[in-house]
């Protein structure tokens, strides 16, 4: 593979992602393919720092605030982690990125859109993901799930009404950007959800 392929992995707290970029990497390990698994915020030691703080501070914190943090993460992300891996030819597979920040600091917190797209045309320059998958659930399913599965961090302690706007931000985005981001259902059985992914994954990174 000459050129790498980035994948993010997308949807509201509960809808499965992380289940599923676990598949999507065993799929591809077993063809023989480079892997490189990451996540948002994270991915760096910094990165980890910050998102201990995002997701556990007890202290309130801004969306602004929220926003710019995760931005700051994300540049120090494309820099040490997602460019070397895909210079190197892999495939990057990313939980969250920043269809998330726009969702839920955008949609869900209220922060300006145009102020968050400022920031990735900043922090991102021409990358963007080559396939988004974005598994969308009803929000009182997602939280079934969360409750009965963990503890919840603090995104995941906000209103259903909180990720109902969250949820028609990522429809928004997926409805913007309809080459790049696919909406699969969540609520679907998991045989017809990895059956899709299959088909989805390697035809965009063959």
């Amino acid at each position: 593979m000459a050129k790498g392929c980035f994948i993010t992995f997308e949807g509201i707290d509960g809808a499965g992602k992380s289940t599923q970029l676990a598949w999507v990497k065993e799929l591809l390990v077993k063809r023989g393919v480079a892997v490189t698994v990451t996540r948002e915020p994270g991915g760096t030691s910094l990165g980890e720092r910050l998102r201990e703080i995002l997701l556990h501070s007890q202290d309130a914190v801004l969306p602004e605030t929220e926003a710019l943090l995760m931005f700051a993460a994300r540049r120090e992300h494309i820099d040490k982690v997602i460019t070397p891996a895909l210079d190197r030819g892999e495939v990057v597979l990313c939980d969250r990125f920043t269809d998330a920040t726009i969702a839920y600091q955008g949609g869900g917190s209220g922060v300006d859109i145009g102020k968050l797209e400022s920031l990735e045309r900043w922090v991102q320059g021409e990358l963007q993901p080559d396939l988004t998958l974005y598994f969308d659930l009803p929000v009182e399913v997602a939280k079934e799930r969360i409750n009965d599965v963990r503890k919840s961090d603090r995104f995941e302690r906000e209103t259903d009404g909180f990720f109902e706007r969250v949820r028609l931000a990522y429809l928004a985005r997926a409805r913007s950007h309809p080459q790049r981001i696919r909406v699969i259902d969540a609520n679907a059985s998991p045989e017809v959800i990895n059956k899709q992914l299959e088909d989805i994954v390697l035809s965009a990174c063959p």
